[in-house]
């Protein structure tokens, strides 16, 4: 892992909590996303860029630089013009395969859950009751 200070504490050798050092490296807003698309096999920056617009250049760059510091991603770049750059999960990425599908998972069962807790509400409203 890299020489960085953890962003969720105040331990920069992450000897303390494990779940502390795992949200440490796939933690945020774009990391698990990532994981969850390179699931299904090797992708290009652009092809990131089209699945989610909203992912500034910045901070794809930036993400995919952190995974790969962190051993998770392999970038490969191809000798050709214009280059050609795809991104992998190495082995070790692969181990947060079960992880990242069990997050996928909970999030379509949250959204269920949510959807549940708020329908007797939208019930409740009376029509032009804003």
């Amino acid at each position: 892992m890299g020489d960085r200070r953890n962003k969720y504490g105040a331990n920069p050798d992450m000897a303390g909590c494990p779940v502390e050092t795992t949200l440490d490296v796939i933690g945020g807003k774009w990391k698990g996303i990532i994981l969850y698309n390179l699931i299904g096999g090797t992708k290009r920056f652009n092809e990131f860029r089209r699945l989610y617009p909203g992912m500034t250049q910045f901070m794809l760059t930036l993400q995919l630089r952190e995974l790969e510091r962190d051993g998770i991603i392999h970038r490969e770049v191809y000798k050709e013009v214009p280059p050609k750059v795809e991104y992998s999960l190495t082995d070790f990425g692969r181990t947060l395969e079960p992880l990242i599908l069990f997050m996928k998972d909970w999030g379509e069962t949250y959204k269920l859950k949510l959807n549940e807790l708020r329908a007797p509400h939208e019930e409740d409203a009376k029509p032009g009751d804003q």
